[in-house]
């Protein structure tokens, strides 16, 4: 199917006109592999491995190292993530490399003695800190499903910490956000500051302490991290810091194998992130929702449309916020949110021509999490495919360094409810489902996605965005099967979001006519201004849209979004 010429037409004037997406690139084609991530190095750190005949789990291993270096903000040791996986064979799987509460952590330790959260408690410092879940991640992955040595994968990283890189301006960007946070640490301004002052365009950054550790990872595994003298620097920082992480929590973390959520539409297959992911039961509810509306023929970002993806949103999200966490110590209603005759009773609820009312609908755990994340996707020449995302939660998450490893640590704490039915800093209510408990890990919106066609992947997407994430997947989606985009396309079109409260949409520039806001608002829709812009890494195999013809021999097509200035879509 290929893009109509009203789409066309109107999403080019959204792309010429929205100041965050000012131009309209294609995808990028390849013949043996792809790689999109957020960091132009790390992308070719990716590539290397696939034309060295590594797999695409050997370059996924490859690139998350390389981030944990080129992009210290959201790439990690210090954080966690999820990684969906569909084999060439047809297996799939997902493993859960989220970080976990401390075993010392409680429900109300971010409360103060008359009961009321403590400003920054979850978000600064080590308290806010959960164990570090990537390297085990990144091992197990690599031992299950990779081909090449860890020596291998891992040495990129090393060279990129130890002889350092030249700073981009979009590198240059990311470090500036936190140049006071580093100059609160001592151990974060000795690497991020040069002589106190920030870094900028043109500089080279070295990190030698990060170069030691990978290297105590390339040659113990995962136990180069979680044992020895990197663990012991970890326990001494967080000692110091008044944070609670112990060799024990160390020594018991363990990224663990989950079985992926499968859902379908429209005939294609939808392989995403389980619980303690909301991403993909909440991406396929909203899917089950819109199948039933025949999305193409009442026109891209018509008023209809609009008003039906919009009351998904909602509904879905308040099944999210209510339901949904750690699998380990809630029972999630997966079946029965994932049920199409579920569905069918959502959309007897949603009225053709009236905004839903989210006050009056069921509250419970509200979307709590950064929107500093990362993501990247890849796919081989055997035809595996990986989508992973990770993270630190805030950028460069609790703005602490461990001293002595150069391992920046997350701020996932922050994931948690604080304080069962208190609204959080984004006015968003919290409940009991995602309340801190030693061990638990903190539910999450990650979506790393892969949708097949006669089970086979067929576009694999993620990005980051907290909250943002299952929507900003969905509408891809959405741009892909039923308005016929090319990935560059659908990568760049402008996107809205509604999240069941605040009770509005926010709208990028250009994201809908004004004719059409103005009919919405007559049905009581209301909305609010764009939030902070995502970077999807997207792949699509076989042609760069559906029903398109393949450009030359190219199979692979990839997107990266060009709303951020520093990622990469590289094939060979």
């Amino acid at each position: 199917m290929k893009i109509s010429i009203p789409v066309c037409m109107l999403l080019c004037a959204a792309l010429c006109c929205a100041s965050s997406t000012v131009t309209a690139a294609t995808p990028v084609a390849a013949r043996h592999g792809m790689v999109v991530s957020a960091q132009h190095l790390a992308t070719q750190v990716g590539v290397d491995v696939l034309k060295a005949g590594g797999n695409a789990v050997d370059a996924a291993v490859a690139v998350g190292y390389a981030l944990a270096v080129v992009y210290p903000a959201a790439g990690n040791l210090g954080g966690g993530g999820f990684m969906t996986l569909q084999m060439a064979d047809g297996r799939k799987s997902f493993l859960d490399f989220r970080e976990q509460a401390p075993l010392a952590a409680h429900a109300n330790m971010y409360l103060d003695s008359a009961g009321k959260v403590i400003p920054g408690a979850s978000t600064l410092g080590y308290l806010a800190v959960g164990v570090p879940g990537t390297v085990s991640g990144l091992e197990m992955a690599r031992s299950r499903y990779g081909s090449l040595s860890r020596a291998r994968l891992i040495s990129p990283a090393i060279r990129l910490a130890s002889k350092g890189f030249v700073l981009r301006a979009g590198d240059i960007t990311m470090l500036h956000t936190a140049t006071e946070a580093f100059r609160n640490d001592a151990a974060s301004a000795a690497i991020f500051l040069k002589q106190g002052q920030p870094y900028q365009v043109g500089d080279t950054l070295r990190q030698l302490d990060l170069a030691h550790t990978l290297r105590l990872i390339r040659d113990h595994g995962a136990a180069g991290f979680y044992q020895g003298e990197v663990a012991q620097s970890l326990v001494a920082a967080s000692k110091a810091g008044q944070g609670i992480i112990t060799q024990a929590d160390l020594d018991g973390y363990r990224a663990k194998f989950r079985q992926p959520v499968e859902c379908s539409y429209r005939g294609y297959g939808i392989v995403s992130a389980p619980p303690p992911s909301s991403g993909g039961v909440t991406l396929c509810e909203m899917l089950n929702i819109l199948e039933a509306y025949p999305l193409a023929e009442l026109g891209y970002r018509s008023a209809q449309s609009m008003q039906y993806q919009i009351e998904a949103m909602r509904h879905a999200y308040v099944d999210r916020n209510s339901y949904l966490g750690d699998p380990d110590f809630v029972s999630n209603p997966v079946e029965n949110l994932l049920d199409k005759d579920y569905a069918a009773r959502i959309r007897e609820q949603i009225s053709p021509q009236q905004a839903g009312d989210s006050h009056a609908l069921k509250p419970g755990v509200a979307p709590h999490e950064g929107s500093n994340t990362t993501h990247y996707s890849i796919v081989d020449r055997w035809g595996n495919a990986v989508a992973v995302t990770y993270t630190l939660n805030d950028w460069f998450g609790a703005k602490v360094t461990a001293a002595g490893t150069g391992v920046l640590l997350n701020n996932e704490m922050d994931d948690f409810t604080s304080k069962v039915g208190v609204p959080n800093q984004f006015g968003l209510m919290q409940g009991a489902a995602n309340s801190i408990a030693p061990g638990k890990r903190p539910l999450s919106s990650m979506s790393p996605t892969i949708v097949t066609q006669n089970g086979k992947p067929m576009l694999v997407l993620g990005t980051p965005g907290g909250s943002r994430i299952i929507t900003v997947v969905l509408l891809t989606i959405l741009n892909v099967i039923d308005y016929g985009m090319d990935v560059q396309q659908a990568v760049d079109a402008p996107r809205f979001h509604q999240q069941w409260l605040p009770d509005f949409t926010n709208l990028e520039a250009a994201a809908i006519s004004d004719d059409t806001r103005a009919t919405l608002e007559s049905w009581g829709q209301k909305f609010g201004p764009p939030q902070a812009a995502n970077h999807v890494a997207a792949i699509i195999i076989g042609a760069p849209a559906l029903g398109a013809e393949p450009v030359g021999k190219n199979r692979y097509y990839g997107a990266n979004d060009t709303r951020r200035d520093t990622g990469l879509a590289l094939g060979y």
